[in-house]
């Protein structure tokens, strides 16, 4: 068995065991998202760590450096492992660049920053910036760059995905 296919079957299996029905309603591909992009964010603040902290890289070109390497894994793994796309990576990765253009500019400059000036400390604005962040690069990932479109005009709907990706049998979309 492939790794991408222990990876989406290990997904499922923990979200089938969520408590208070959570299960039925968190899809697996939130899982994932969830475990790639926190160790992406730790490459992220390590590389930042070496880029400043070690070669003392001005702050912002550190951050900026940080960011697109940390986006770019987090492009590749989310594609492979989690979305498990092959659909042409040209398209994807221009729709990709274009979400984490607004993802830096609306979550990570403006709301963090917004934050910051309205007195809020800032490492908790960056952690609440984080938590906007994560929604929206999940929803611009799930429903835009990695979205299932249909092979031909009788297929199955965006979201019937393979039913080798669920235990149960069933898309994708499970619910």
């Amino acid at each position: 068995m492939s790794f991408p296919l222990r990876f989406t079957r290990f997904c499922a299996a923990v979200v089938r065991r969520l408590p208070f029905g959570l299960g039925a309603v968190v899809p697996p591909e939130f899982f994932g998202f969830v475990l790639i992009n926190t160790a992406t964010f730790g490459v992220d603040l390590l590389l930042l760590t070496i880029l400043h902290g070690w070669w003392e890289v001005p702050i912002a070109l550190a951050i900026t450096g940080a960011y697109v390497i940390a986006f770019g894994l987090s492009f590749v793994l989310n594609r492979g492992l989690n979305f498990r796309s092959h659909a042409p990576v040209g398209r994807q990765a221009a729709l990709y660049a274009v979400a984490i253009t607004v993802n830096y500019v609306a979550f990570i400059l403006g709301v963090g920053s917004g934050l910051e000036a309205l007195g809020v400390q800032y490492h908790l604005s960056r952690i609440l910036a984080g938590g906007c962040e994560g929604l929206f690069m999940y929803s611009a990932m799930r429903w835009v760059i990695f979205r299932e479109r249909p092979a031909t005009a009788g297929s199955a709907l965006p979201g019937s995905a393979n039913p080798a990706l669920t235990p149960s049998g069933g898309g994708r979309d499970h619910r």
